[in-house]
């Protein structure tokens, strides 16, 4: 009698028939994700006086954003470098600072916005599906997905003239997330002001993919 570790190394019988397929199913989801930047850049005659500036005014916008329960406000990026003349010569120093908004409220951020126009400059705007509505639409396009596999399945059997399939490998996957649609270009420099008209929104669709790939077997 063959030893269970002689069994266990015995090759598996070989497949025929054998076939790969994909299939996939996609639709278009309502970006409800919005990202966008303020920055301030201030000029002046030291890197303390430049950082504190522009502590200062990112500081007081973190204040203004606090008052929006469903915006969350951060800073992002903040440096400070020197300038020089065509001669070489330091002339001063530059800073720039960054404030970065996230939301899914459409009415907030642009009413925020246009708060912090006041004394931030709108470096950019853009639109995503959110985590959460993204895995609903995937996890709904998993059943329509592999009812497409299936379907395909059926089409390559009657082709070969089978009389059905055997299932050797299924696996699932969802497409890469697509970047950031943006919206509204770099703005223009705005003089000091109480507030500014807020910008109108178009948030636009992305399209949501899943796809089914694997191999079946087709029986004679």
């Amino acid at each position: 009698m063959a030893s269970a570790a002689a069994l266990a190394a015995e090759p598996a019988p070989p497949r025929y028939n054998t076939v790969s397929l994909q299939a996939s199913a996609q639709r278009e989801v309502p970006n409800d994700l919005i990202n966008a930047t303020l920055t301030i850049e201030v000029n002046d005659a030291t890197p303390a006086k430049v950082a504190d500036a522009v502590n200062r005014s990112l500081n007081a916008a973190l204040r203004v954003a606090k008052a929006f329960d469903t915006v969350r406000a951060r800073t992002g990026n903040n440096r400070t470098f020197p300038i020089y003349t065509r001669g070489n010569q330091l002339q001063g120093w530059r800073g720039r600072g960054e404030l970065r908004i996230e939301s899914t409220d459409f009415e907030a951020v642009p009413a925020l916005i246009g708060k912090l126009q006041g004394s931030l400059q709108l470096g950019g705007l853009q639109f995503s599906v959110s985590p959460e509505a993204r895995r609903a639409a995937e996890n709904a396009l998993i059943t329509e997905a592999i009812a497409a596999f299936k379907a395909r399945a059926e089409i390559v059997t009657a082709a070969l003239g089978g009389r059905g399939y055997k299932l050797l490998r299924l696996s699932v996957s969802n497409g890469q997330a697509p970047p950031p649609v943006p919206r509204v270009a770099m703005a223009q420099a705005v003089s000091a002001a109480p507030a500014v008209a807020p910008p109108d929104l178009e948030a636009g669709l992305s399209t949501i993919t899943v796809s089914a790939n694997g191999t079946i077997e087709i029986l004679e």
